[in-house]
């Protein structure tokens, strides 16, 4: 009887491992092949263009039939679009204890409809995000189609953080050499392809958008005006951990003594600036918006330093999807935020099927467009930026 049940106990050990590893097979789809790579001057370049059908080129999402799993393991499908998504590496020049700063990214330029140089806008991923699932996720790429921009994916190494987290806390050190290697970048990108110098708009998710505003602060020569979802408040933190305790609770100190502490106010030229966010984020929380929007209202010339109206005028809306508000100066809207009701840490109105990402809310994207374009930085400021 003992040898019988231990021949059953055997052949159901063998059928459950042959069943995990069947399972392991399923689960984990070949790798797709990496297109060859051609070595240019400053950068290597892959250059793929748009569809193998019209709708995996197309589509904003996944086909109804492909699961979540499936939709993330082809990230760059959607990304695509109509143009042509180009992925490289910008040799930056080296910076203080740095001796190598390649950065690699991704470049999306859609069919050029116009003899007038293209817009640039630059996308910043979040922690755990790379340029294709930001790509895809956001679905910027969609938009350029439509309106004629370019849009550019500096992507953070794996070397530099495990979880692809740019330093935007550390202005001194990483997170200062980053923001450096993304504006050679910048520069690079808009001789080389004929971008206009006057429309870069700059744009970021998290860690990203963290980055992002560390650009704006300090190189606002280059960029007309900046997209930020899911950022912690700016000039508090200074390492990890403080940066850990800034997203979950917001800044204990004044917002806009922070800003006067970290730049001139009365030197700075402005930045129009998108505010966009999760009242659910449990990540970031919505604190840190109502934060940074008077930081930012403190740069464009709203509010003096102890925080009172000095120009401008506030209008606010309710909506079914949240609550916006609109901060207008001589006429021009200049900072603007949106508090989504129902959503987490996550870029609203996205693709859905691929890490934060949602389908609630506005389309972050096309309302962060929406915004942009109607911003330039000044003529003789931006042709200064790219001499040198």
């Amino acid at each position: 009887m003992s040898k019988s049940l231990s021949k059953l106990w055997l052949r159901g050990l063998r059928r459950l491992v042959s069943g995990q590893a069947e399972a392991i097979r399923v689960l984990k789809p070949r790798p797709p092949a990496k297109p060859a790579r051609a070595k240019t001057h400053k950068h290597t370049r892959s250059t793929l263009k748009s569809g193998t059908t019209a709708k995996s080129a197309a589509s904003p999402r996944a086909s109804s039939g492909a699961s979540a799993r499936e939709s993330r393991v082809r990230p760059r499908a959607s990304a695509w679009a109509r143009g042509k998504w180009e992925r490289s590496y910008h040799s930056a020049p080296p910076t203080a204890g740095r001796f190598v700063n390649h950065v690699s990214y991704a470049l999306y330029q859609p069919p050029k409809t116009s003899l007038e140089p293209m817009p640039l806008v630059v996308m910043l991923h979040g922690c755990k995000q790379n340029a294709d699932e930001f790509a895809q996720g956001t679905r910027m790429n969609l938009l350029a189609d439509k309106f004629g921009f370019a849009v550019l994916y500096p992507e953070q190494s794996k070397h530099e953080h495990a979880h692809r987290c740019w330093h935007w806390y550390d202005d001194t050190g990483n997170g200062g050499s980053e923001a450096a290697s993304v504006v050679s970048l910048v520069k690079a990108m808009v001789v080389e392809h004929g971008f206009d110098p006057e429309r870069v708009y700059l744009a970021g998710m998290s860690a990203g958008a963290g980055l992002a505003t560390l650009l704006a602060i300090r190189y606002p020569q280059i960029f007309a005006a900046v997209g930020l979802h899911s950022e912690p408040v700016f000039g508090e933190a200074r390492s990890a951990i403080g940066a850990m305790n800034v997203m979950r609770r917001g800044s204990r100190s004044d917002p806009i003594t922070l800003i006067d502490a970290a730049l001139d106010v009365r030197d700075y030229p402005g930045m129009p600036a998108i505010i966009v966010h999760g009242e659910l984020d449990s990540v970031v929380s919505a604190n840190n918006a109502e934060q940074l929007a008077r930081q930012f209202l403190r740069l464009n010339g709203f509010v003096d330093a102890a925080g009172d109206r000095r120009a401008g005028e506030a209008r606010q809306e309710t909506h079914p999807d949240g609550v916006v508000s609109d901060y207008v100066k001589n006429g021009h809207r200049v900072v603007k935020t949106s508090i989504v009701r129902g959503l987490g840490h996550s870029w609203a109105g996205g693709d859905d099927t691929v890490a934060f990402h949602s389908s609630k809310g506005p389309d972050s994207s096309a309302t962060m467009w929406e915004f942009f374009k109607y911003q330039r930085r000044a003529s003789e400021s931006a042709r200064d930026a790219y001499v040198a």
